[in-house]
């Protein structure tokens, strides 16, 4: 199974301060760093470490080859990335308080821009898993290629905008939210939703797996780490949780083990750059007992 990721590629500016800016604040930052981020990037190098095979479908500008280089060193695929005349590579400052704790400010760019082509060259077959959250265009059209085609779709509503949820949901295999989205969700459209299944995370609290068709729930606790920092903490988990179904994993192993990489990624600095491998979070459940 081929996991096909619709997502977004970001430019990620950290900066650590001793304390998230108020309204009118000016703060000094205590470092910068920059690094390769967006949800799309961060869930295809997460899902690829776990050891799957991963596709990327997204776009960027011209510039920033490193990009391209650091999805490629995780095992991403990124012949299906666009290289957008004119548009700036998507990317986001990141505010890092002492606590692990960010404020986040998104640029789409080239993430909104994506060729009209694109689902149809993307080669979708029966079997195959598409992975997308709502931080670039075509999300509809290349869901609908991908279930025709009889792949599954995983679509993490982040961030959450109900239409955005709205226009792809007749599409989608698997919904995956956080515990805010999914009551947002329920109240738009019931909870009788037409999907398979539905994914929530519940941060300290851990995971849970609503299996809808056959009315099975799965809880998994979350693992308890120091954070650093939480940036990407989300897209680790749906990564890791993506590549165990396209290993043929149950739910419970697939929680258990998308939990452990997440309580690792968190204690790293970093978002696509802090997703760990599979032999790192098979030591770390190991050490769990």
């Amino acid at each position: 199974m081929t996991i096909f990721n619709l997502g977004s590629i970001n430019i990620d500016h950290v900066y650590r301060l001793s304390a998230l800016p108020r309204a009118g604040e000016t703060l000094h930052a205590q470092s910068y760093a920059q690094g390769l981020g967006g949800k799309g990037a961060n869930q295809s190098v997460a899902a690829a470490r776990a050891g799957a095979r991963v596709r990327h479908l997204g776009a960027m500008g011209l510039a920033e080859d490193w990009v391209l280089d650091r999805l490629a060193a995780a095992g991403v695929e990124t012949a299906g990335i666009a290289r957008l005349p004119e548009v700036a590579t998507g990317h986001a400052i990141i505010l890092v308080d002492a606590a692990g704790e960010n404020s986040i400010v998104l640029h789409g760019g080239a993430n909104l821009a994506l060729p009209a082509d694109l689902p149809r060259r993307a080669g979708f077959a029966a079997g195959d898993l598409l992975l997308m959250q709502n931080e670039t265009s075509l999300q509809a059209e290349t869901a609908a290629r991908a279930r025709a085609a009889g792949a599954r779709v995983l679509y993490s509503a982040a961030p959450f905008r109900i239409e955005a949820l709205a226009a792809v949901l007749p599409h989608v295999s698997i919904l995956a939210v956080n515990a805010i989205e999914a009551r947002e969700t329920f109240a738009a459209f019931g909870e009788d939703l037409p999907v398979e299944a539905l994914l929530i995370t519940r941060g300290a609290e851990g995971a849970e797996y609503r299996d809808l068709r056959r009315g099975q729930v799965w809880h998994q606790p979350a693992f308890a780490v120091r954070a650093v920092d939480t940036t990407g903490a989300g897209d680790c988990f749906a990564g890791w949780f993506a590549a165990g179904l396209s290993r043929g994993e149950d739910p419970p192993t697939a929680l258990r083990h998308a939990a452990a990489a997440a309580a690792l990624q968190v204690t790293r600095p970093g978002a696509g750059d802090a997703m760990p491998d599979r032999a790192e979070v098979l030591e770390f459940l190991k050490a769990q007992g």
